[in-house]
């Protein structure tokens, strides 16, 4: 920046950026956009917005404009899955989502970029389900002009792993629903759990291709669960028989299935008995009875990292007790809260 002049004297002076207005209540946006000439009659809204003063910029080969590192920011923080207009708005650029799918965020390497201090990007949760078209992350120059050497550091770091904001599309897939107990088996009650889960199925792409009811009896589960892979499924969701009752043998008919990589239990409420595992390349999901209680549980939060192929481990479960507490509110706006982040 070469020089400062008072408001009064810029009349034909072109305006470095972009200058906000906001009206409480009604509005935020660029009053006057980065190349306006500015105008006799612009003074006083000039003042109004509280600028008595504006820069003449003049810059040298290692400096760089907010615009053109927002630019170059947004490029290197794309992954997959990501679309950005090169137009900056008060200097940022929004990084919105291409398709419907899951947010992955690289955190270590966000957290680097965000401590080089006149960079930042700020992002939606890591494995958040989004929607095309929906802002998932936003970056910018923090000053109006920074060293070009500080946007070549940004772009060394994100270089060095995973793009650091990527959407991940879900693999449609063919789902067998194992639904178990005495109860339902034998007609005593009605089965609560293939509407509910048809229906998360299909709000994710997938559907469910084959049915099957089994008594408390891990020989009979075990072999509906064989008979659900002879029909085509890709996936395999029990339902029931994940507790500490007698009765309770759900978990012990998946292993008898052939499962391995066998992880029963997680840190998570409503979903504690959650079980996760594969019979070959085929995830099995054992859901505990709160899957039909309550609305959003632990499976809610693991579906979706399934179908973009993710393994789910211990290490993956106990990482989702920080936040895996839900708040049961009245009305539920996952995945716009707290829960699974």
């Amino acid at each position: 920046m070469s020089k400062i002049v008072p408001v009064d004297e810029a009349v034909g002076m072109v305006l470095p950026h972009d200058i906000t207005e906001i009206v409480k209540g009604q509005k935020k946006g660029a009053a006057f956009r980065k190349g306006h000439i500015i105008r006799s009659e612009d003074i006083e809204h000039l003042k109004r917005l509280g600028k008595e003063h504006i820069y003449v910029l003049s810059l040298d080969a290692t400096e760089i404009h907010e615009n053109e590192a927002a630019v170059r920011l947004a490029a290197m923080l794309s992954g997959r899955g990501i679309v950005f207009a090169d137009n900056p708005e008060e200097g940022k650029i929004a990084l919105k989502a291409k398709l419907d799918g899951l947010l992955r965020i690289n955190k270590e390497s966000l957290f680097r970029i965000n401590m080089l201090g006149e960079v930042m990007c700020s992002t939606l949760h890591d494995n958040t389900p989004v929607k095309k078209g929906e802002t998932v992350a936003a970056t910018r120059l923090i000053p109006l002009v920074a060293k070009r050497r500080l946007i070549t550091d940004a772009e060394a770091i994100a270089s060095s792993g995973n793009r650091i904001v990527e959407v991940l599309p879900l693999r449609r897939v063919k789902i067998g629903l194992v639904i178990t107990g005495n109860e339902v088996f034998f007609g005593r009650i009605k089965d609560g759990f293939q509407d509910v889960l048809r229906k998360k199925a299909e709000l994710l792409g997938s559907e469910v291709v084959a049915v099957k009811f089994a008594p408390d009896d891990k020989e009979h589960i075990a072999r509906e669960i064989g008979n659900c892979l002879a029909q085509g499924a890709e996936l395999i969701i029990t339902s029931g028989g994940m507790s500490v009752d007698p009765d309770d043998v759900t978990r012990e008919a998946i292993l008898l299935a052939g499962a391995t990589d066998v992880v029963y239990g997680t840190p998570v409420l409503p979903g504690a008995m959650f079980l996760c595992g594969r019979i070959g390349e085929c995830p099995v999901l054992g859901l505990p009875a709160c899957g039909m209680y309550h609305k959003i549980t632990v499976f809610d939060l693991v579906l979706p990292r399934i179908l973009t192929g993710q393994k789910i481990g211990r290490r993956e479960f106990a990482e989702m007790g920080h936040g895996g507490l839900c708040r049961n509110c009245p009305t539920c706006h996952y995945p716009a809260c707290n829960f699974g982040k």
